[in-house]
């Protein structure tokens, strides 16, 4: 199945692609509720065209988890990659409220000069585990979709700087979609237990590059599994695969920086495209005014020497 969120006069519905039309669920229940309470559930009516379909944000997930598991885009950023990022998959937790629709504008964040589009394939959990094998850890993922991790790159420079993560520079919007489509249909495109799928990215109609996940280092059930030991993923956990070789700006500028194009701004149109999966488009509008914040309080005097 390909299942999507649409925006219809009575709010959003969970639809399934039947052909050239999208099958409607009755309103209420969302696609989180559909992937917990099982396919069973699922009752479709009335049916909307493709071509009027108006998709919303996919989903409204427990959690998201981005990882790092490229070669290619590591060694491009980082000028190498250490011995130590092969003993387990990074990731950190980005922020489940910025999921934005397939189609939609994505605002431009306060005070950023330098975002980015980062192109990606995420793994949806169907259902929860903990302490999962690999094996068991793909069992429990329930379907891929694309997403797009936006990032501003001047935030996370000085974010960087300090002992933690990520924060600002990732939390300002997650494309996911069109649609959710079930592992089942995308059993032909596994290759040596890794899915194999051609992806692309174009700003502005220019394609500024593309990938196979089949170059991921870690397959998607590693992923699960790895995010499952000593925890619990849940239905409608999100697990992206991390930026693919060539998938942002940020590489490009660093491989090509003659020929790379700017940074985002306002106008600007990304569209990405994965085998199998569909294509998501956005256009990036100017955000709101920055809210200024105070700088912290010094409460511990420098020594005097």
């Amino acid at each position: 199945m390909r299942l999507t969120t649409l925006l219809t006069a009575d709010g959003a519905r969970v639809g399934v692609l039947d052909g050239d039309v999208i099958r409607l669920a009755p309103p209420g229940p969302t696609l989180l509720d559909v992937l917990i309470e099982g396919f069973r559930t699922l009752r479709t009516h009335d049916a909307v065209p493709l071509e009027d379909a108006v998709f919303g944000p996919l989903l409204a997930p427990p959690s998201v988890r981005d990882f790092l598991t490229y070669e290619q885009h590591l060694a491009a950023l980082a000028g190498a990659v250490p011995d130590e990022w092969y003993d387990q998959p990074l990731f950190y937790f980005s922020n489940p409220a910025a999921i934005v629709a397939p189609y939609g504008d994505v605002r431009m964040p306060p005070l950023v000069t330098q975002y980015d589009y980062e192109l990606e394939v995420a793994a949806v959990v169907g259902t929860a585990g903990s302490d999962l094998t690999p094996e068991q850890g793909a069992a429990h993922i329930v379907g891929y979709t694309i997403m797009n991790d936006w990032s501003a790159r001047d935030l996370q420079v000085a974010e960087f700087k300090q002992p933690m993560g990520p924060s600002k520079s990732k939390d300002s919007a997650i494309t996911l979609g069109p649609w959710l489509v079930t592992a089942d249909e995308l059993a032909d495109f596994v290759e040596d237990g890794r899915l194999a799928l051609r992806t692309e990215v174009r700003l502005n109609g220019v394609r500024t590059g593309g990938d196979t996940t089949a170059n991921m280092s870690w397959s998607f059930g590693d992923l699960v599994a790895y995010a499952s030991r000593g925890t619990v993923v849940r239905p409608g956990d999100v697990l992206g695969s991390g930026t693919c070789g060539t998938g942002c700006l940020a590489e490009i500028k660093r491989t090509q920086p003659e020929t790379a194009p700017d940074w985002l701004k306002p106008g600007d149109v990304v569209r990405i495209e994965v085998e199998q999966l569909g294509v998501i488009e956005n256009r990036l509008v100017p955000g709101p005014a920055p809210v200024d914040i105070p700088k912290a309080r010094r409460r511990i005097k420098e020594s005097v020497q």
